[in-house]
């Protein structure tokens, strides 16, 4: 027997083949899911897991205006309580170790271990910013070989490896543009960004000080170059371009887009957002590009937020390389490698726009991205990009006939799969579906964007799905699909075998409550 019920989808079983739906339970438990308050519910002010002597409420000089006038109103628990707490708690989150992560557009694949072996040796894990340059040779030549290989990668002249993640990025390569047209003595203040880039791309041009012309996709969702190249008027800085794009497609036009802007004395910023669908197979640099930033995180492991912060470097072109920012590694005659930081060293480096940020970078990414490469190799690399290529496909081709995918017709995609809520019974929404993913136990995928498609669905499944995940994936995504097309009302009201139950996430959004206002609980 299939085991699907008469609105087409399997129900929660027990081990007697009967729906686990069972009686209520007086603690809330339901076997391992766990019903766990919030902390200040656990506890009281008055208790404490440790004796602490009474403070000392002498003056401190300059200091006294600051001291407390009441005990802070924290939870009181002991030691064994609050560990449990938190264990109870980390059982509630859905983690890439538990299953995938289909986020489209954010590249949340399987972290190596081994990249977290390497980041946690001493003198790389504990490495200071203000150490003697001579006391950490060994993290500036990690910098300079990553550095290298991105290079290589990219096709580009140079690389800024301080930016701190994809938005920074963005910033350093306008900073970067708009030096350079200063240089130039041409006051350009307008940068192109098509529809289907990615939503930082416009937010990081205006707060450049950069005005945003729109640039429409055409119906296969890609970039209109007649529409693009009518829009190259004098005062046009460049073009914001995300390549594959965030339809997940790839940019056929690409070369001939760089070459009219370049025609026309802009410069072409490619968002590397993506760049995992294509490294080891494509070099922007080939296509014309003058700054991209890697989202390290995202190409080279570390899933948002498994280990981070990010680290967003910048690939260069020759045109641009002049203004990188300060500080960056270089390798001296003697095959020495040092840090440059100072400005006006009359050594070529005069053109400088200035920093980011204080230091230099993340260590931590660093380490985690170079191993990453090492241990793939240039062939592996390549590997990556053409299994993401091949699981996304795999994904589109497999619910094509259940989901509305608009752009199908169009070819293969590349890193991810792009559906549409517009084959849905009335009243069903691409919401539905995602809250259902969370009752089939998987992660909901990237909605609503991008914002080009209705009711959006954006899936991308990266190289580390199997076929046999990625088979369970689309098995719940297609029985979704068909109870949103059925009219399932059930569908309306999932999740329904989660921690919480679906929420107003529009009064969530707009009045958050961020603060216990709560009586104190008994003890």
């Amino acid at each position: 027997m299939s085991g699907l019920n008469a609105a087409g989808w399997r129900p929660a079983m027990n081990d007697g083949g009967e729906a686990a739906a069972g009686p209520a339970t007086a603690s809330g438990d339901r076997g391992l899911m766990l019903e766990e308050p919030l902390i200040f519910e656990l506890g009281t002010p008055a208790k404490c897991g440790v004796d602490l002597d009474a403070a000392d409420r002498a003056p401190v000089q300059g200091l006294s205006r600051f001291l407390r006038k009441e005990a802070p109103a924290l939870a009181g628990l002991t030691e064994p309580e609050t560990v449990r707490h938190y264990t109870r708690l980390s059982r509630q989150n859905y983690a890439i170790d538990l299953g995938p992560f289909p986020l489209g557009s954010c590249t949340m694949k399987h972290n190596p271990r081994l990249n977290e072996k390497m980041a946690r040796l001493p003198g790389f894990a504990d490495v200071h910013p203000l150490q003697p340059q001579s006391t950490v040779t060994g993290a500036l030549e990690v910098i300079e070989q990553l550095a290298d290989w991105l290079i290589r990668l990219t096709g580009m002249a140079s690389v800024a490896m301080s930016p701190k993640a994809g938005a920074h990025g963005e910033l350093c390569g306008l900073l970067c543009i708009r030096a350079a047209l200063d240089a130039r003595g041409e006051a350009r203040d307008v940068v192109l960004v098509p529809e289907s880039a990615h939503g930082t791309n416009p937010a990081t041009a205006a707060f450049a000080g950069f005005k945003v012309r729109s640039i429409p996709a055409t119906a296969t969702g890609r970039v209109d170059l007649d529409a693009l190249k009518a829009a190259l008027t004098p005062d046009v800085a460049g073009v914001m371009i995300t390549n594959p794009n965030t339809c997940g497609l790839f940019e056929p036009d690409m070369k001939a887009i760089a070459d009219a802007v370049h025609a026309a004395g802009g410069y072409v910023y490619c968002d590397g957002a993506n760049f995992n669908a294509i490294v080891g197979k494509v070099r922007p640099g080939d296509l014309g590009v003058d700054a991209m930033h890697i989202n390290l995180h995202k190409t080279f492991s570390t899933p948002h937020g498994g280990g981070g912060p990010g680290a967003g470097p910048v690939v260069l072109s020759e045109a641009l390389a002049p203004f990188a920012p300060l500080p960056f590694v270089t390798r001296d005659v003697d095959g020495t490698v040092h840090l440059v930081e100072e400005e006006n060293r009359g050594d070529g480096h005069d053109q400088a726009f200035g920093r980011m940020v204080a230091f230099h970078g993340q260590m931590g990414m660093f380490t985690r991205a170079l191993t990453y490469i090492l241990s793939h190799g240039a062939d592996g690399l390549r590997q990556v990009a053409e299994d993401a290529v091949l699981n996304a496909n795999y994904v589109l081709r497999a619910c094509e006939d259940v989901l509305t995918a608009p752009f199908a017709a169009s070819g293969p995609c590349m890193h991810e799969a792009l559906f549409s809520d517009a084959g849905m019974a009335e009243g069903f929404s691409t919401l539905d579906v995602a809250k259902g993913l969370i009752d089939e136990g998987f992660h909901p995928m990237t909605v609503y964007f991008p914002l080009v498609v209705r009711g959006a669905m954006l899936i991308e499944p990266t190289e580390t799905e199997s076929k046999a995940g990625l088979d369970r994936f689309i098995a719940s995504l297609r029985s979704l699909a068909q109870r949103a097309q059925a009219g399932d009302d059930t569908l309306h009201s999932a999740p329904h075998f989660a921690p919480r139950r679906r929420l107003d996430e529009t009064l969530a959004a707009r009045k958050p409550v961020l603060v216990w206002k709560g009586d104190a609980p008994a003890s």
